[in-house]
């Protein structure tokens, strides 16, 4: 299913704000909105559109859909978007934003976010409110800003992907929502059950520019986020230009421990102090292929990126996406986030 909603713009139009990528800053905007995500029913996050569009006198167009519809009308969304010169903007959590984001990365439209998830580290790092309302109004100023992006195999991701215990930690997750509700504390306790019982173990051969080795580990987990690491203490010594989400990325191993270390390590993260936790390694890289020694007549390894958990086959190609994400964004925003070690 899909609805619009259309009101007359104000404005002229802009010329092109980067190399490739037309702007129309009165164009229609195409909001994607996942029916399923964010704890507000689908009237609520429609109104709020609406009304951020009313009182900007802007055109936009609502395009609901049901999840296994979402890849779909983000892909045409973005095509339009591009032949309009505007943007394609997605309303939901941290899946629907991936998947938006891959659509309008590979069609060379601008993307806008409206946050409806848990933890909404992607557009709390780059400036845009947690809030709906201000989030929706802060797109009627915005402009587009080149932000980093970074691919698993050939899948974009925004904020995270991971092998090992993490995307068990994803599934669980999921599952204690639907019984208990979505909220940080359910996450959290679904947290805690996945990794007392972690004890597989992943095998790995880690190649990083000239350099490989073998490594054992419960968990290979990617940062691209600066703000999530920060949370975490978990930031890798600084040994690239830029910092992770702004130039690298971090990756953080778990190395295999007993039930006591793993509630010491818990206890480290619970109060942002994951990185003095003993086990755990950080490093910051630019581009690592990683290949998991997998079963017998086994060729594929669970991931996840983004919240999301998927299959992908070995080897899993992690990298720093030379084509940036061109994200809308408040003009004084762009210009902190883009400084020095940045996009611009």
């Amino acid at each position: 299913m899909a609805s619009s909603l259309r009101i007359a713009s104000q404005g002229e139009a802009s010329p092109a704000v980067a190399p490739g990528l037309r702007f129309d800053p009165a164009a229609s905007l195409l909001f994607v909105v996942n029916a399923s995500s964010g704890a507000q029913d689908i009237d609520a996050k429609c109104a709020v559109i609406e009304s951020a569009l009313s009182a900007g006198g802007r055109q936009g167009e609502l395009l609901v859909c049901r999840p296994a519809e979402l890849q779909r009308v983000a892909t045409e969304a973005a095509a339009t978007a591009v032949a309009r010169g505007s943007a394609v903007v997605a309303v939901g959590g941290d899946g629907s934003l991936n998947t938006v984001a891959q659509a309008a990365h590979a069609a060379g439209c601008a993307m806008g976010v409206i946050p409806y998830g848990t933890f909404n580290y992607f557009a709390r790092t780059h400036g845009i409110p947690t809030d709906p309302a201000a989030a929706a109004r802060l797109l009627l100023q915005a402009q587009p800003s080149p932000v980093q992006v970074a691919a698993i195999n050939e899948r974009l991701f925004l904020v995270n992907a991971s092998l090992g215990v993490y995307p068990e930690l994803l599934q669980d997750r999921e599952a204690y929502k639907a019984r208990f509700g979505r909220s940080r504390w359910v996450a959290f306790v679904a947290a805690v059950v996945t990794l007392l019982r972690a004890q597989r173990r992943l095998r790995l051969h880690i190649e990083m520019g000239a350099t490989a080795r073998d490594v054992q580990t419960l968990t290979l987990f990617v940062g691209n986020n600066r703000l999530q690491l920060e949370q975490l203490g978990a930031e890798p010594t600084d040994t690239l230009a830029g910092t992770p989400g702004h130039g690298s990325m971090a990756a953080l191993m778990l190395r295999p421990i007993g039930t006591l270390a793993m509630i010491r390590l818990m206890l480290h993260g619970a109060m942002g102090r994951l990185g003095e936790a003993a086990g755990v390694e950080s490093f910051e890289f630019h581009h690592l292929v990683v290949r998991p020694r997998l079963a017998p007549g086994h060729k594929e390894v669970v991931v996840a990126f983004d919240g999301e958990v998927a299959r992908m086959r070995s080897p899993i190609d992690i990298r720093v996406l030379d084509k940036p994400l061109y994200l809308l964004q408040a003009p004084g925003e762009a210009a902190t986030a883009n400084g020095p070690g940045g996009l611009a």
